[in-house]
C-alpha cells in the first residue's frame, strides 16, 4: 500500500486496473500524449516527484484519458482544474492541486518502475484505489473496485 496521504477527484471514488507507468517530473506532455491513446482499463500512474509546485493533469487531459478508457489516474504530485476534476466520470487521486502548468516540454519516461509513498510500481502491475488507499499488486487479486467491477 503507497504510503502517501492522496486526495480523491473525480466522480469516480474506486477504481482499479494495470498500470501504465509515467515518470514526468514537472511536465504534463508525456502525460498529454500517452492520455490521447486507448487506455484499455489502464490506470495511469504518474511520478511527478511529489511536487505541488505545478500541476500535471487537469480538466483536458482527464477528459481524454475518459474518452480513451482509462480506468483512473493516481498522481504523485499536484493537479489542476478540480472543480472540473470533479464534475467528471473519471477517478484521480493526487497529492494537491495548484493553478500553475508546466511551461516548457522537459520529457519523461514511459513504462519504467517508479517509487511512490515506498512503494515500486511496474508497468503492468495492479492498482486498486478507493477513498482510503492505493494498493499495489504485481497480479490481479480476486475483485476489482469501480463502477465496473462485478462483485
Amino acid at each position: 500500500m503507497c504510503a502517501c496521504q492522496f486526495r480523491g477527484f473525480g466522480q469516480v471514488r474506486a477504481f482499479s486496473g494495470p498500470a501504465a507507468t509515467l515518470l514526468v517530473g514537472e511536465d504534463h506532455h508525456l502525460l498529454r500524449a500517452v492520455a490521447a491513446e486507448a487506455g484499455e482499463g489502464r490506470v495511469l500512474v504518474v511520478e511527478a516527484g511529489g511536487a505541488t509546485r505545478v500541476g500535471v493533469l487537469g480538466d483536458m487531459i482527464a477528459r481524454k484519458a475518459l474518452a480513451n478508457g482509462w480506468a483512473g489516474a493516481v498522481v504523485h504530485g499536484a493537479v489542476r482544474d478540480s472543480v472540473a476534476l470533479d464534475a467528471m466520470g473519471f477517478g484521480v487521486k493526487a497529492l494537491g492541486t495548484t493553478a500553475r502548468r508546466s511551461p516548457v516540454d522537459r520529457g519523461g519516461v514511459r513504462d519504467g518502475a517508479v517509487a511512490i509513498g515506498g512503494v515500486v510500481i511496474r508497468a503492468g502491475d495492479w492498482i486498486y484505489a478507493d477513498d482510503d488507499a492505493v494498493l499495489v499488486s504485481p497480479r490481479r487479486l480476486t475483485q476489482d473496485v469501480g463502477p465496473d467491477a462485478n462483485g
